[in-house]
């Protein structure tokens, strides 16, 4: 059976209309830190199960509890996440790692090194400079994971 993992990151506050059409039907959503906003994880979490990180301007009461980095299994995966992929402090490939997901570039990002998946999802909040708008996704299905960007069509 098809899982979806629905990744997001760099809202900074901004919950655009178009990326929570485009992760509806995910069965969890990843979002890989600079939240900037409680009530953006309150939008997500409408649409499923949700798993987020502190970002470097996540502060605050609420960005508290979000820890720095999170390590789930998921459809037989381990899925590691983090805000910032340089600060990766564990060897993916020997912790058995299938994923590190992270954010903080606002750069879309899908790339294998050594067996592991790593994905940028972008920043699907304000637009930064001429990146695109982005979210991502994962498709989970007989043991493989196929990811995707998505760009979203914003003004």
């Amino acid at each position: 059976m098809t899982k979806i993992i629905g990744l997001i990151s760099d809202t900074h506050g901004l919950i655009r209309p178009e990326a929570l059409a485009a992760l509806r039907g995910s069965d969890i959503i990843i979002h890989a830190g600079d939240v900037g906003r409680p009530d953006i994880l309150g939008h997500l979490m409408a649409l499923a199960p949700v798993f987020a990180v502190r970002g470097n301007v996540d502060g605050g009461a609420w960005a508290a509890p979000l820890p720095e980095t999170e390590t789930l299994v998921f459809g037989g995966h381990s899925l590691h996440v983090l805000h910032i992929l340089g600060s990766l402090a564990i060897d993916p490939r020997a912790a058995g790692i299938s994923a590190v997901i992270s954010g903080h570039t606002h750069v879309p990002l899908i790339e294998e090194k050594g067996g592991v998946l790593y994905v940028n999802p972008g920043s699907a909040g304000p637009r930064r400079f001429r990146l695109p708008v982005t979210v991502g996704k994962i498709q989970v299905d007989d043991g493989k994971l196929t990811p995707e960007i998505i760009e979203l069509k914003v003004s």
